[in-house]
């Protein structure tokens, strides 16, 4: 039986998850990071996109993060989300309208703010449709 940490998913509206894990992957901001009982104390903000929790006996959940950050200690991972989904919550139809929206927004180039904006927006909705590709991904 592989060797576990507990794992706290917290986001501003709710708690996600709490639990044993077995290892957690995300993408922070300098990259992929997969934690592991026994990996070093880290602090690392995160970049939206899919994260990944694989329980203690090996089922996996595949959750949505818009941000935020990853805190671990040696007995104690916490995610602090500033939004977070289970991948399966995630409103596939209401990625791509936003994903159209922020292209539209990027063509038109009216002002730094607004194209900042636009492409923060672009990012998030591209990052929620890959979460949603890797749920049905695991799925098959």
């Amino acid at each position: 039986m592989a060797m576990t940490v507990h794992c706290d998913v917290v986001s501003a509206e709710e708690k996600i998850y709490s639990g044993l894990v077995e290892m957690l992957i995300a993408t922070g901001t300098e990259g992929e990071l997969g934690i592991q009982f026994g990996h070093a104390p880290l602090l690392s903000a995160l970049k939206p996109g899919a994260v990944r929790i694989i329980k203690q006996g090996g089922a996996e959940e595949i959750l949505y993060v818009s941000g935020g950050y990853l805190e671990v200690q040696p007995n104690l991972v916490t995610l602090m989300a500033d939004s977070a989904v289970r991948a399966k919550d995630v409103d596939e139809a209401a990625a791509l309208e936003a994903q159209k929206e922020a292209e539209k927004a990027l063509a038109n180039k009216t002002g730094e703010f607004e194209y900042s904006r636009a492409a923060a927006e672009l990012a998030e909705a591209a990052a929620q449709l890959r979460t949603i590709q890797k749920l049905r991904k695991n799925l098959r």
